[in-house]
């Protein structure tokens, strides 16, 4: 893997909840909002998907003496992330 930051946080094939193969790039290093109608998809993509898989790398980063007391999470239904 580079060492350099990558400047996007890119989502590739999300299909959690009612997402349905969505695929887009998100700027780093600045406000990013999602708007969209009632059950478009906000919160799972912004809650069930990129957040859940930075948890998941977060707790995959701690010992395995650390990450004993912490559940197991599974992962975003998502291709790339």
């Amino acid at each position: 893997m580079s060492q350099e930051k990558a400047d996007q946080l890119v989502v590739i094939g999300a299909s959690e909840h009612n997402l349905k193969n969505v695929s887009l790039n998100i700027p780093r290093d600045s406000l990013t909002v999602f708007t969209g109608v009632s059950g478009s998809g906000k919160s799972s993509l912004a809650f069930d998907t990129i957040f859940k898989e930075g948890q998941r790398r977060f707790v995959e980063s701690l010992s395995a003496y650390a990450r004993q007391f912490l559940g197991q999470t599974d992962k975003p239904k998502v291709e790339h992330v």
